[in-house]
């Protein structure tokens, strides 16, 4: 690696990776490998970047539902009687 590299580099780290298997039909197998190629990426870097993305967005998503849960508990917004009937709401 020449200096430029090097420095370029200078903060990447290992991360130990797991292999798994996975099962797919031809068909989407086919269709997978072509979306990748079109990318100019690999299959394995497809999948990896869309499991990425996904633990991402739930973790953001949870993390999102514990906010507002905590947000309810500290409102002090109050509920006031109920004016109005069901059929009022539905009239037309």
């Amino acid at each position: 690696m020449d200096a430029r590299q090097d420095r370029l580099h200078s903060h990447t780290y290992h991360v130990e990776m797991k292999n798994v298997t996975i099962a797919l039909d031809e068909a989407t197998l086919r269709d997978a490998r072509r979306i990748a190629a079109a990318r100019s990426t690999s299959l394995n870097a497809l999948i990896r970047e869309f499991l990425e993305q996904l633990t991402r967005r739930e973790s953001e998503a949870q993390k999102a539902r514990r906010r507002i849960a905590q947000l309810c508990r500290q409102s002090k917004a109050e509920v006031g009687a109920r004016t109005w009937t069901r059929g009022e709401l539905h009239e037309r």
